[in-house]
Order: C-alpha cells, then structure tokens, then sequence
C-alpha cells in the first residue's frame, strides 16, 4: 500500500506567525494562519482539513459496502463538520450524508452507512475524538 504525506511551515509565533501547508499530490498547497484556525478567517487549517479526509474516506469505504452489498450507490455526498474545543481539541465530528442508492432497503442501508462510519481507516485513525455522529438520508 503506498504512503501518502503532507507538509507544513510554520513561521512566527503563534497568533501572528502564518504557515504554509502542501500536498505531496500538489492538487492543494496553501496558507495557514492562527485566525483562519480560531477565527473567521481566509486560510484553511487542519480540522477542515481532518474533516475533508474523513468526508473523502467515509464515502469511499460506504460505497465499497454498497457495492458488495449489489447496491452500488449512484451519489454520495458527505460532510464532515468538525467541532475545535477547548485545549484546543476536537471534540466532535457530525458526518451528514445524502445518498442516491437505488434498490436498497433503507434498514439495509442505515446498517452500512453505520457500518462505514465505524471502519473507514479514517474514523478508526480519529478514535479518540469524543463523539462522531452521523445523519444518513436516502434520497
């Protein structure tokens, strides 16, 4: 299996420093800064960025059960909401689902999108966020 990584520069001191993230991929490189993490600011920074890998990998791996299921879905979409608390620490994680996934029993289909939440390697990597909570609609 490969081996994927990420980088980050940081200069300054913390609230008004400013860092640089990038993608070994190169599809995403950019800036980082203590407002864009705390406050409301332009940037990203690495709770949306956790939220965006759990959305990506929760979708993958539902998908995955669907299809072994002979449903295979013809739409997922995930969000990942990821809640920064105190410490700081995240202290939840809300994964909102909407599914186009013809042919399934919608008992069937809670039980995997349940069952996706709890394997995908992300959500296994994030097991000590306090709470993550899933909302999965059939559409």
């Amino acid at each position: 299996m490969p081996v994927r990584s990420a980088s980050a520069v940081w200069k300054g001191s913390l609230k008004e420093g400013q860092g640089h993230l990038k993608l070994e991929s190169g599809v995403y490189e950019g800036p980082y800064t203590w407002a864009s993490r705390f406050a409301d600011s332009a940037g990203t920074n690495p709770e949306e960025l956790v939220g965006a890998a759990h959305a990506g990998c929760y979708a993958m791996y539902l998908s995955a059960l669907l299809t072994n299921h002979n449903t295979p879905p013809e739409e997922l979409n995930v969000t990942a909401r990821v809640h920064l608390g105190e410490g700081p620490t995240i202290t939840k994680i809300e994964l909102a689902l909407t599914a186009k996934v013809p042919g399934i029993a919608p008992e069937k289909f809670l039980e995997l999108a349940q069952e996706a939440k709890a394997k995908c390697p992300i959500s296994k990597a994030l097991a000590a966020v306090p709470e993550i909570t899933l909302e999965a609609k059939l559409v």
